[in-house]
């Protein structure tokens, strides 16, 4: 590891007790700011509600740590936007986000339209399929944002058990992070070797600085916002925090390798723009007669950062 990194981890890793949610109320009073949390959703009715439940009641009726609480459903089919609103969240559609411009299919790409939609000076994303949610999540990565000036991007860091359990399996989760994303960061911008959870979906940033950010529109979108924040602030504008224990729905391998090849050519696009082709990615499933091919594209689409935008630039201005 970079002595540079050995000095960030001593300087910007913390935990989310670090911080009372008095001195974060007091900080956010002194400087005026403003916080919206972001979930994005796809068929989440499971857990969306219970995690909306508790940022509304812990941090914004018990105190009022968040301004703005909003669920972007992407398309889902079962229940996740009723059970969100009656939960209290304001409940927005991807596509009615800027409907000049037809939505892509992707995690990134309702980050993305997130911007045109809430006011915050910080936006904080929490995935929408986290069980025993905690409101550290949110407290604990908006906290250096707060009391910080010079910090600009915040990650969460945590165990990710691969079952249902937390004893045993602390280490066993996270397997796209340690078989392709960690290997990728080390070799090639090993100034984010520290970043225990580079993937996660957990996630504050400061609003001037993600409107300055292209986005990929799928699952490479946590580490081509984490690269591009490298070369845009610079490492110790950069940090994370330890909330403990993430549980959540794990993918199939299938799926897992749909979300390496994704984040792989995300990289790919960092190192070698525009020399590359359009990948596609062909995995096997047994049936009947055998093992069949299927084949899928590579989601590497790209939004160009949110000030380039007119609507987003007027509604800023107004």
């Amino acid at each position: 590891m970079l002595e540079e990194v050995e000095h960030w981890l001593t300087r910007r890793s913390w935990s989310a007790g670090d911080r009372t949610l008095d001195r974060l109320l007091a900080a956010k009073a002194a400087r005026g700011s403003t916080v919206s949390v972001v979930l994005p959703a796809l068929d989440e009715e499971a857990t969306v509600g219970a995690i909306v439940s508790v940022v509304r009641r812990e941090l914004m009726e018990r105190v009022r740590l968040v301004d703005e609480l909003v669920v972007i459903d992407s398309g889902s089919t079962d229940r996740t936007g009723e059970v969100a609103a009656a939960a209290g969240a304001r409940v927005v559609h991807r596509d009615t986000i800027l409907p000049r411009l037809p939505a892509l299919p992707g995690k990134g790409e309702v980050l993305w339209r997130s911007l045109l939609v809430t006011s915050g000076d910080i936006v904080c994303f929490v995935d929408a399929d986290l069980r025993e949610f905690s409101p550290d999540f949110v407290s604990g990565i908006v906290g250096p944002l707060l009391t910080e000036p010079e910090v600009q991007f915040v990650k969460a860091m945590y165990d990710r058990p691969l079952g249902g359990g937390t004893e045993g399996e602390a280490g066993q989760g996270g397997r796209v992070t340690e078989l392709v994303a960690r290997p990728l960061l080390n070799l090639h911008w090993p100034r984010l070797a520290g970043f225990v959870q580079p993937l996660g979906g957990e996630y504050a940033a400061r609003r001037a600085l993600l409107e300055r950010l292209p986005f990929p529109v799928g699952y490479g979108v946590e580490l081509g916002l984490l690269v591009d924040a490298l070369h845009t602030v610079g490492l110790d504008a950069l940090a994370q925090v330890d909330v403990g224990v993430r549980l959540h729905r794990h993918q199939d391998d299938r799926a897992l390798g749909r979300m390496a090849a994704a984040i792989y050519r995300t990289a790919q696009l960092r190192l070698q723009r525009g020399h590359l082709v359009r990948p596609r990615l062909t995995q096997f499933e047994r049936g009947e007669d055998g093992f069949t091919p299927r084949t899928h594209a590579v989601d590497t689409e790209e939004r160009p950062p949110m000030r380039e935008i007119a609507e987003y630039t007027a509604g800023r201005a107004a």
